[in-house]
């Protein structure tokens, strides 16, 4: 009998990844395509929707040209990606201009009229999280306000994997915790807000239906099908957003659990059974029905580190490239001799605003300290140490909430890094269960799908396709050092944030 196998796709920050998986715990077969985040003005981040769907369907045809080799068939797709990216379809489902993404930070004058025109503790109690940049109303209004065709044009408005699932069947939909971190959504009643999307401009026409992950959605295209080569059965089952896929692979399934998430932006989660809220943090659903995920994004990790190298090091990224060689492993060489807080320097890493825990679109990057006899590895050490204290910022926080964050992961591209990840598990001063194989969000995306044909019974199967882990320890000395460190590091935010609303206001004049 032909065996069931299962794809999981992930629309990523700076790729579209696809992972095919069996039921009994083998990761087959991976394939990806690049690219881009699109940042034309300060504090914006876009990207092309008809380019996440070329590469899907290339990712697509490399995992269909496999199957057979592992004794299958594809029977089910799930996708997963980033939340609450706004995308905006016309009357034929085509995007009327690219999307813009859950880091994006153009609409503070938005947010501040939301503020005065919305209770914020009514609003808070409805979505259990508070009016910021990542919500999708404050973008709605910046686009009736600076592109008014667009809006007028608007037919449908989701997310990035819910527009590659309607581009393989055909049909509209919204994953709900798309839904719940939109800021249009009521967790309590699990329906929109009537008067939240009133404050947008907008009616809920232009929503799809909510569903939950592994819901059927429907069939792949017959053409689809067919040009890539799979069967008509396939069934597309609604996915998730990718963090919550993420954290759920990782391991995070009980109370307390941690998943620190090395991506283009850096995400903390943390399970909890019980609903719990924080302006400061987002609320997401847990895969497991009654379940919750606390997150924490923070607006740039990954991205800072591959701008810092390509601002400073273009030449020589390029240099080593030609040669098959790993540039940033140099810069980790040398940043591995200097001590921790690197000499004095502290980084604050909202190069393009911050999201959590200090929810300001406004705040920019610094680099604090620096004197004569500092180098470019003394930077570099910096912000990799900056991502660190952003975690950090949230254990306090989740604490503060009466959390009791206990065990811990990490996974995602940056904790390749061997450097990066002592410099986290230095500043988290706790032991960090490191997972050396894991595919991330495709992976998760991949296990709904088999919870929605029914070839996995329990959630818990997951475990099964992850087991290859490196403990990470701390060096408590260092880790002592950093606390030091993070006490300036949060202050500093403090001390600034009234100069970050005088630069947005004397750049606005000359803009």
């Amino acid at each position: 009998m032909t065996k069931p196998l299962l794809i999981g796709l992930d629309i990523g920050t700076t790729s579209v990844k696809g992972t095919l998986i069996d039921t009994t715990g083998r990761i087959l077969t991976e394939s990806s395509r690049p690219h881009d985040l699109l940042s034309p003005q300060v504090g914006w981040a876009e990207e092309r929707a008809d380019l996440w769907w070329e590469n899907t369907l290339a990712v697509l045809k490399d995992l269909a040209a496999s199957q057979d080799s592992h004794g299958g068939r594809v029977k089910a797709v799930a996708t997963s990606g980033m939340v609450p990216a706004l995308v905006i379809l016309d009357a034929t489902g085509r995007p009327l201009r690219n999307s813009i993404q859950q880091n994006d930070a153009r609409t503070s004058v938005e947010i501040a009229l939301l503020k005065s025109k919305l209770d914020e503790k009514v609003f808070f109690a409805a979505t259990g999280g508070s009016i910021n940049q990542q919500n999708i109303p404050p973008r709605l209004l910046w686009l009736f306000k600076h592109e008014p065709e667009v809006m007028a044009q608007a037919q449908q408005i989701m997310g990035s994997y819910d527009y590659i699932a309607y581009k393989l069947t055909g049909k509209y939909s919204v994953e709900r915790n798309w839904a719940l971190e939109s800021g249009m959504y009521d967790v309590h009643q699990e329906a929109w807000i009537p008067w939240v999307l009133e404050a947008a401009g907008i009616t809920s026409d232009l929503l799809p239906l909510v569903k939950g992950p592994g819901e059927p959605l429907g069939y792949l295209l017959p053409e689809l099908a067919q040009d890539l080569g799979f069967d008509k059965d396939l069934l597309v089952a609604v996915g998730s957003g990718d963090h919550v896929a993420s954290a759920f692979s990782a391991g995070v399934k009980d109370d307390g659990d941690v998943l620190l998430k090395f991506g283009g932006a850096g995400d903390i989660l943390i399970g909890s059974q019980q609903l719990v809220s924080d302006p400061r943090i987002f609320l997401d659903y847990h895969l497991i029905p009654g379940q919750y995920l606390l997150n924490g994004c923070m607006a740039s990790s990954g991205s800072l580190v591959k701008w810092f190298a390509r601002t400073f090091f273009a030449q020589q990224i390029e240099d080593y490239e030609q040669a098959g060689r790993n540039f940033y492993a140099e810069l980790d060489n040398l940043a591995q001799s200097i001590p921790p807080g690197s000499d004095g320097i502290i980084t604050l890493p909202y190069f393009i605003g911050e999201k959590t825990p200090i929810m300001d679109a406004r705040a920019r990057g610094v680099f604090f300290g620096l004197s004569l006899h500092h180098q470019a590895a003394h930077l570099y050490r910096s912000v990799l140490e900056a991502v660190g204290y952003g975690f950090y910022h949230h254990l306090v926080v989740f604490r503060e909430m009466g959390l009791n964050p206990s065990r811990y992961y990490m996974s995602n591209g940056g904790s390749k890094s061997t450097l990066w990840r002592q410099i986290v598990t230095d500043i988290v001063g706790a032991p960090v269960e490191y997972i050396t194989r894991h595919p991330g969000s495709s992976l998760g995306a991949a296990f709904i799908a088999g919870m929605a044909i029914g070839v996995f019974q329990d959630w818990s199967e997951v475990d099964q396709y992850i087991t290859e882990r490196e403990l990470m320890e701390p060096d408590m000395q260092k880790h002592a050092i950093y606390q030091e460190y993070f006490g300036v590091y949060c202050d500093l935010y403090e001390q600034l944030k009234t100069n970050f609303q005088r630069i947005y206001e004397i750049n606005a004049k000359q803009n």
